[in-house]
C-alpha cells in the first residue's frame, strides 16, 4: 500500500491564491477549501487508498517560544485564515483523516506520521504531498519521498542530494546554516547555499565541522571567515537547527489501517451542499 500524507496548510494557500473568489450564504469565503476537497477527492478517486491532511490549527507553536522572529499568523489574510478551521471540518466530514495541530506544526504530523508508517512492513511507500524544504529530512530513499503536487515533481533521496547537495539527514543543519525566511530564522552570516552543502557534504552535522577550516578540505569560498563565523555564533546555530528539526514524537495512528478512507459521512452531504451552493466571483491576485 501507498500512504499519503497532505499539508493541508500548504494546499490551503494554494488553492486560496490560484482560484477565483467564491461566498457561501453567509457570506464566508470557502474557494480554497472547496479547492482542496476537490482535489483529495480526486486523489481518492485516482486509486489512493490511505491518506491524512495535518494542518496548522493555530499557526503559532512551541518554536516561537524558542524564537522570536520565528513565523505567526500575522499577516495571513483573514478570508484565508478563516477557511483553516472550515477545511478540518469539510475533510473530517468527507471521511478523510485530519490531524489539527496546535502545539506542534503541520510539518511535525507529517514527519511523525511518516515515521511511523514506514515502519510497517505492508506499507510499500510513503508519499509526503509538500514542497517545504523542512520535510526533506524525512526522505528516506526511495520508501519515503516528497512530492509537489504543484509541479509533480518527486524528491527521494537521490533527488534531495541533488537538490540541496546534502544527505536528508543533514537538512536541519543544512537549513541552520542558510536560514529559512518562511519559517523566521536568518541561518548564519556568510554561509550560503553551496558553501553549506560542500561543508555538510563531508561532515554531516555542525557538530563534526572542525573548528580549524584548514581540516575542511572542500570547495568553499571565504571558508576562513565561515569558520570564525560558526565559532562565534556556534550556540544561533544549534538554535536553528533545533527550529528545522521536524518532531517525530507525536502519537497520530496506532496502526496505518486507520488511514483507509473508506466513505464519507452523514454531515458531508450538507457541508458540501453549502460549498457548491457558493456564488463564484473574482480570481484573486497570485502571491505564489
Amino acid at each position: 500500500m501507498q500512504i499519503y500524507l497532505i499539508d493541508g496548510t500548504y494546499e490551503l494557500f494554494r488553492h486560496y491564491f490560484a482560484l477565483p473568489s467564491a461566498r457561501a450564504s453567509d457570506g464566508r469565503e470557502v474557494a480554497a477549501v472547496r479547492g482542496v476537497l476537490a482535489s483529495l477527492l480526486g486523489m481518492i478517486k485516482g486509486g489512493a487508498t490511505h491518506i491524512a491532511v495535518a494542518t496548522d490549527h493555530v499557526i503559532e507553536s512551541f518554536r516561537n517560544g524558542l524564537w522570536p522572529g520565528y513565523k505567526t499568523s500575522e499577516g495571513i489574510e483573514p478570508d484565508l485564515f478563516a477557511q483553516f478551521s472550515l477545511l478540518e471540518e469539510v475533510l473530517s466530514a468527507a471521511g478523510i483523516v485530519v490531524w489539527p495541530m496546535v502545539e506542534f506544526e503541520a510539518d511535525d504530523a507529517l514527519a511523525a506520521a511518516a515515521l511511523a508508517a514506514a515502519r510497517d512492513p505492508r506499507v510499500e511507500q510513503v508519499i509526503i504531498c509538500t514542497p517545504d524544504k523542512d520535510l526533506a529530512q524525512c526522505v528516506q530513499g526511495t520508501r519515503v519521498v516528497q512530492l509537489n503536487r504543484r509541479t509533480l515533481v518527486i524528491l527521494d533521496e537521490a533527488g534531495v542530494v541533488q537538490k540541496f547537495g546534502v544527505l536528508p539527514v543533514s537538512m536541519p543543519d543544512y537549513l541552520a546554516l542558510v536560514g529559512d525566511t518562511a519559517d523566521g530564522y536568518p541561518g548564519l552570516p556568510g554561509w550560503g547555499a553551496k558553501s553549506s552543502a560542500a561543508v555538510l557534504a563531508k561532515f554531516v552535522h555542525l557538530e563534526s565541522i572542525p573548528a580549524d577550516y584548514r581540516e575542511w578540505h572542500v570547495n568553499a569560498t571565504n571558508a576562513s571567515a565561515l569558520a570564525n563565523t560558526l565559532a562565534r555564533e556556534r550556540d544561533q546555530a544549534l538554535l536553528f537547527r533545533k527550529l528545522a528539526t521536524l518532531r517525530t514524537d507525536i502519537a497520530l495512528f496506532d496502526d496505518v489501517d486507520e488511514l483507509r478512507w473508506d466513505a464519507a459521512t452523514p454531515a458531508f452531504a450538507a457541508l458540501a451542499g453549502r460549498l457548491d451552493a457558493a456564488v463564484t466571483g473574482r480570481r484573486r491576485p497570485s502571491a505564489r
